[in-house]
């Protein structure tokens, strides 16, 4: 066999998620859920977690194959790394990476906002191989605790490409999102805040706001329908506050027009205007149908 030939399947394994050595910096429940899905589908699985109690219970479930709180004891023995932490952290630790450099790693972040992240991304130097990600799943409570294989079946994967993204980073991102059963969707970083803005960060506030005007003496009377609004008003405030601050002029914009919607609604209320009320709340249900029944995502095979 020629030497072509040998560098050529060479080149071709290193796009195989199966050969990589994964490491993942935050064992939260996203973190937390990616190593359980990826067990059995790499060559070693890493974990980076700076509480001890989240690396205890790492090792104590099996988590992963080896865990620290030291990035210099794990990055450099990677070949693909998975920045798992909040907003905020993550910028930092981007910002520490050149420190621990491997040879060569594929990088991709999980942040629930992607225009800062994917700026210091692009700075990495020339061995680091970025692409940003957003899954699109979670849940209101957070840690490793509450972790679980499933969590991103069937989800969309949101996959943005850099401008020092490479093939085989591209690649390898892509094939994460397919082996936990997800569905990748290549979006660019500055349209993802806009439109998460209005799917993820805005429903949240609402949902809090809900729960923060809801007397507690009413307990005995809330049902389904005040659960399922107000279910993301104990979301991990930490990881929420680094949402608001990374994709605030967009959240704040969003905000604005949906104030002046229940300005609407409130007037309608206010002069018995029922027909406009009735109109508001048709469009609105119009909105909520063609939303929830759309599908955008291309599945793979599809």
């Amino acid at each position: 066999m020629s030497s072509s030939t040998n560098s050529e399947d060479e080149e071709q394994s290193d796009f195989s998620l199966a050969k990589q050595r994964v490491a993942i910096v935050g064992l939260g429940l996203i973190g937390g859920s990616l190593a359980l899905a990826l067990r059995g589908k790499t060559t070693a699985l890493f974990g980076v977690d700076p509480d001890p109690l989240t690396r205890a219970l790492a090792t104590q479930l099996g988590v992963v194959d080896e865990v620290s709180d030291d990035l210099s004891k794990i990055l450099p023995r990677a070949s693909m790394i998975v920045l798992a932490a909040p907003v905020r952290a993550i910028l930092s630790i981007v910002n520490d990476l050149p420190r621990f450099p491997p040879s060569r790693a594929v990088v991709i972040d999980l942040g629930s906002t992607k225009a800062d992240i994917a700026s210091a991304l692009s700075t990495l130097p020339d061995q680091f191989e970025p692409v940003a990600g957003h899954p699109m799943c979670g849940k209101e409570v957070g840690g490793l605790a509450n972790a679980e294989a499933g969590l991103f079946s069937g989800s969309t994967f949101v996959l943005s490409q850099l401008p020092n993204s490479t093939p085989r980073a591209c690649g390898l991102a892509q094939q994460l999102a397919e082996s936990v059963g997800a569905y990748p969707f290549w979006l660019d970083p500055e349209i993802h805040d806009q439109w998460i803005a209005q799917t993820s960060h805005l429903p949240y506030l609402l949902s809090n706001a809900l729960a923060f005007c809801t007397s507690v003496e009413l307990a005995e009377l809330v049902g389904p329908g005040f659960r399922s609004v107000a279910r993301l008003a104990p979301s991990p405030r930490r990881m929420m506050i680094d949402i608001l601050i990374t994709n605030q002029a967009n959240i704040l914009d969003k905000l604005k027009r949906y104030k002046a919607h229940l300005d609407d609604l409130e007037h309608a209320l206010v002069i018995g205007d029922f027909a406009a009320l009735q109109d508001l709340l048709g469009h609105g249900a119009q909105n909520y149908t063609a939303l929830t029944e759309s599908n955008k995502t291309v599945k793979p095979g599809e």
